[in-house]
């Protein structure tokens, strides 16, 4: 049976969306058009995939059979499109965690080829629909949340982390502390804790019990607001560049040192050829830096079961210690 893409993308984006309004839009197609797509891939199944009544659209146990097959059907044929098409085209990645400077690291490792088309994603579930809608073709950030089928991430840099605070904290003057140290100081975010994985982790591994949220309006504004209390305090990868800024101080912590684990994530039928070269390029930086370096007495790391990272053939292999 041969299958028309149009329709097969059609109910995809349907039964992802459990909208025909949503979805129509993002084909940029009328809602009438939709539903002729969808009706006659039903007629050539022989069966209804997606059930439309008052209660809204769901997937029939056809439907929910169909839809990963689907998936990467269209995953195979927009790849072969590339392969013929967009083969020079630039690679289409996203960031997020904005606050901490993805783009350093970015900078860091796409020096020449490949070349990079920048976007940037709100936060992880924002960037995990572009790549499984096929709007981007890879992502850079931490990855702490388990990830649909289909897609794949590896740790590509554990990054140790700073504190920083006001200039008057009781603190500022050492020159090293320990995360226990701050048991007593206010955790300043950027945002709701709530929604801040890594820093809502560090409070609670560490009992820092007094919290206050801020808004992230870029880090002039987040250190502002940090250097109007003198018992603030917040936490930043220690290679971000700080603005020259007297009233701000940055310490290294230790016993353990915190690490930020920045991950590649694309997804897993392999993306376009370029994705590749990324791939290669970070797995050069990674060791030519030592960035995977981890020493679980020494070091702390939020999450619960230590992500896969990159050996030189581009293949898992677990950090190793950077001591």
């Amino acid at each position: 049976m041969d299958l028309d893409l149009a329709q097969v993308r059609a109910f995809v984006r349907a039964a992802e969306e459990l909208h025909f309004g949503h979805a129509a839009e993002e084909l940029s197609i009328s809602q009438q058009a939709l539903s002729k797509r969808i009706a006659r891939l039903e007629s050539r199944l022989g069966m209804r995939l997606l059930d439309r009544g008052g209660q809204g659209v769901r997937l029939t146990e056809a439907g929910r059979r169909f839809l990963e097959p689907a998936r990467q059907a269209l995953a195979a044929a927009d790849l072969a499109v590339t392969a013929v098409l967009d083969a020079h085209r630039p690679l289409r990645i996203d960031v997020w965690g904005h606050l901490y400077a993805p783009l350093r690291t970015l900078a860091q490792v796409a020096t020449g080829e490949p070349r990079l088309e920048l976007g940037h994603g709100r936060d992880l579930p924002s960037v995990v629909a572009a790549l499984l809608h096929g709007d981007i073709d890879a992502a850079f950030g931490r990855v702490h949340a388990p990830l649909p089928a289909g897609l794949t991430h590896r740790l590509v840099r554990l990054e140790p982390v700073d504190v920083i605070f006001s200039a008057d904290h009781p603190l500022a003057d050492a020159p090293a502390i320990r995360p226990a140290q701050l048991r007593d100081s206010v955790l300043w975010t950027p945002g709701a804790l709530h929604r801040l994985d890594f820093l809502h982790r560090f409070a609670e591994s560490f009992g820092i019990r007094d919290r206050a949220e801020g808004t992230n309006l870029g880090l002039d504004h987040f250190l502002a607001d940090l250097a109007a209390d003198a018992r603030r305090f917040s936490l930043l990868p220690a290679d971000v560049p700080l603005p020259p800024r007297p009233a701000i101080r940055s310490v290294p912590l230790v016993s353990p040192t915190p690490l930020y684990a920045w991950s590649l994530l694309w997804r897993g039928d392999g993306g376009p050829p370029l994705l590749d070269g990324l791939v290669s390029a970070f797995v050069a930086e990674a060791e030519r830096n030592r960035w995977l370096e981890y020493d679980p007495v020494c070091d702390w790391l939020p999450e619960r079961h230590l992500p896969p990272a990159l050996d030189v053939q581009g293949t898992q292999n677990p950090p190793t210690s950077r001591r």
